[in-house]
């Protein structure tokens, strides 16, 4: 007798635990309407976001140098890299170099843009390694660094494309670390924040990362000094919606510009923003 009344409460036991599980399917299923659905293409968010009218892929790269060798590692990158730049054998453009005066210190940030993509990266990489200045560039500039990454990144299709400024200007990167899922409401969000922004032209360009630390947005700004800067940021304040933008930006940032990302404040380098002109 015993044992029927075990085998009744175990199967008791089943059905109860199947109804709950079953019931939980249920619940789920009934809270889902009401979740906020992303783009149901099964399109890759890199195919939504990027422009579609030209295949470039840029590189940022970051140099944190010796503080003792900054001198000579400007006047070492100044010697080699116009020279690439200019050179209609290399599918590459050195969109910007500069130093950082604010954020981390003797720290070079250079920004190249590849015509064709993964392709002309490739190829540039194969002609590099058998260019011997440019190898001659590498061992020297090795010898000046204490660490160095890069990032692999694609252009917001709702940012105009970096093309050369008249100046001096300073620049401004800011560098934010996304919650995984978010890339798609970021740039809802951003397609609508660069109409505000883009009244003082200040807005260079934006990007996401591909390869390197993933869920990764860059911010670059152009400002004519501190001031202007400080000037530009207080009026947008003033405008219908960037309050809402800038909620946004820190709710859906898991570290919106932390210490290791800090906002750089980086001056072009005069003699780069005049040896450099825009490819045709």
């Amino acid at each position: 007798m015993s044992k029927i009344k075990v085998k009744m409460m175990s199967r008791h036991y089943c059905f109860c635990h199947l109804r709950t599980l079953s019931a939980s399917r249920e619940d789920s299923w009934f809270k889902s309407l009401f979740v906020r659905k992303v783009d149901p293409r099964k399109d890759a968010h890199s195919h939504l976001l990027a422009k579609k009218e030209h295949d470039s892929l840029y590189k940022i790269q970051y140099h944190n140098v010796k503080p003792e060798c900054l001198d000579d590692y400007n006047a070492l990158c100044e010697s080699v890299l116009p020279s690439i730049h200019a050179n209609e054998d290399y599918p590459c453009e050195l969109v910007g170099t500069w130093n950082t005066w604010y954020g981390e210190q003797d720290q070079a940030v250079h920004l190249w843009r590849y015509r064709g993509g993964y392709p002309a990266l490739t190829e540039v990489m194969n002609k590099l390694r058998q260019n011997k200045e440019f190898m001659a560039y590498r061992t020297e500039r090795g010898k000046m660094l204490l660490s160095r990454r890069n990032q692999l990144l694609l252009e917001f299709s709702f940012w105009d494309e970096p093309v050369p400024r008249s100046g001096p200007n300073i620049y401004e990167l800011r560098s934010y670390q996304l919650r995984p899922g978010t890339m798609i409401e970021w740039g809802n969000y951003w397609a609508r924040a660069i109409e505000i922004r883009q009244q003082n032209q200040e807005a260079v360009g934006g990007f996401f990362s591909q390869i390197g630390s993933l869920y990764m947005v860059h911010h670059l700004w152009a400002y004519k000094d501190l001031q202007s800067r400080e000037e530009i940021r207080n009026a947008a304040w003033h405008r219908d919606g960037w309050d809402e933008i800038v909620y946004y930006t820190v709710r859906n940032s898991q570290i919106p510009l932390s210490p290791s990302l800090p906002a750089a404040l980086l001056p072009c380098l005069q003699t780069f923003q005049k040896s450099l002109p825009q490819r045709s």
